[in-house]
């Protein structure tokens, strides 16, 4: 018995205008950045780049979604948007590498840069992140891959405030090494917010239940079913960052009611977000004799 739900399809707009709008920033980025000699200029115009990347795989992953079911892969490309997340993360990390090796050799030699230059050009970056990250605030809230590029261009508002505040003390200190030190803190806050991303990603493509559903509270509401004596071989997992499936053995102490399948289907769906139900009716016999029935068998 198979249930399914289908949410509200992703905005393409959000992802063409944030696309477009933070490659033409990352290019200007980059070039004001070598003319200032800013090597923290140049850090959040790399992080930035891979935030386009991001947003790449991310618009990739949904049109991917889009695709129907065939014989071979009969869950269709959901998983996409997991691997277009877990892609992400790996992005983010390997920025962050290139941004700290950087940043120490200009912390041992430090370099005069352009600060006024800087300061405008990173104040310009609040903008740009901080209203295209808007664009994925609502998606963020139950879609992982939105939540992605919500959560990195978010940040990359905030690490270009970090950079407007770095160049605004080296104007007034003459503190050279700030600017690489600013860097550095921008990697660290890439690595901090990357991490619960990168470990989530995996968790989905491990077949790990998603966070968003309790697991024992699904498993209490199927025993508590009328009719129903035990609950058995319940797997939970994520087809993608917006669909979850469920399986399940329920034992009836007498005639399982197929009637009552619908209504399930439907209860489990609007309860905790199971769009995509697989049920098998079991009598106390037929458990007895089933061979996923030891919690410890997959």
């Amino acid at each position: 018995m198979g249930g399914h739900h289908h949410g509200p399809a992703t905005p393409d707009r959000a992802f063409a205008i944030a696309s477009a709008v933070n490659m033409g920033f990352v290019l200007a980025e980059i070039g004001f950045g070598i003319a200032a000699n800013s090597v923290a200029l140049i850090a959040d115009a790399i992080h930035n780049l891979g935030d386009v990347l991001s947003l790449l795989l991310g618009w990739g992953a949904v049109w991917l979604s889009r695709r129907p079911p065939n014989e071979r892969r009969t869950y269709g490309w959901g998983r996409s948007s997991i691997m277009a997340s877990l892609l992400n993360a790996m992005l983010l990390l390997i920025s962050v590498g290139a941004i700290s090796v950087e940043a120490i050799q200009r912390l041992l030699a430090p370099q005069p840069s352009a600060t006024l230059t800087v300061m405008l050009v990173a104040a310009a970056g609040i903008v740009v992140n901080g209203g295209t990250a808007l664009l994925f605030m609502r998606g963020g809230k139950s879609d992982l891959n939105m939540r992605a590029q919500f959560l990195h261009l978010g940040a990359d508002a905030a690490v270009s405030f970090g950079v407007v505040l770095a160049a605004a003390v080296i104007s007034m200190t003459g503190l050279l090494w700030i600017d690489p030190l600013a860097s550095l803190v921008v990697a660290a806050v890439i690595t901090i917010g990357t991490w619960g991303l990168l470990r989530e990603s995996i968790d989905l493509a491990m077949d790990v239940v998603p966070n968003a559903v309790p697991h024992e509270a699904v498993r209490s509401w199927l025993a508590a079913m009328p009719g129903v004596i035990e609950v058995h071989d319940l797997h939970i997992w994520g087809l993608s960052t917006t669909e979850t499936a469920l399986t399940a053995h329920l034992v009836y102490a007498g005639e399982g009611s197929d009637s009552r399948l619908h209504d399930l289907t439907c209860a489990l769906r609007d309860r905790f977000g199971i769009g995509h139900v697989t049920v098998q009716i079991e009598s106390i016999t037929d458990a007895e004799l089933c061979r996923q029935r030891p919690d410890d068998v997959v």
